[in-house]
């Protein structure tokens, strides 16, 4: 069973830096995927940038040069680092991750993954 629990979310000024980071726990097939998503007030959920077991990375165009995605392979955390926040970067922040599957599903947009976390709020105020 995969878990999924975000943390590093908070208050933060325009212009201003967060690392989220996201630990997972029952992952156990040698592919996996895991991404960050966020929802905003009255928005849908949209992808925000996914990691593979091999580091490979894929980000929104909206979002690309202001954040990275990385990963501790052995402890299996996700990290987020966000750049440069904005006050339309508020939402809550989604940790999901999906294991086992073959394909380029991982480097889509909006990929469908099975597993994710409660979210943390990010709240950007100028």
């Amino acid at each position: 069973q995969v878990q999924l629990v975000e943390s590093g979310g908070g208050s933060v000024q325009a212009g201003g830096a967060l690392r989220l980071s996201c630990a997972a726990s029952g992952i156990t097939y040698s592919r996996y995927c895991m991404g960050w998503f966020r929802q905003g007030p009255g928005k849908e959920r949209e992808g925000v940038a996914t990691i593979d077991q091999d580091g490979v990375t894929t980000y929104a165009d909206s979002m690309a040069g202001r954040v990275t995605v990385s990963q501790d392979n052995a402890k299996k955390i996700l990290y987020l680092e966000i750049n440069s926040l904005k006050p339309e970067d508020s939402a809550i922040y989604y940790c999901a991750a999906d294991e086992g599957r073959v394909g380029d599903y991982c480097y889509q947009r909006n990929p469908y993954l099975a597993y994710w976390g409660q979210g943390t709020q990010v709240t950007v105020s100028s």
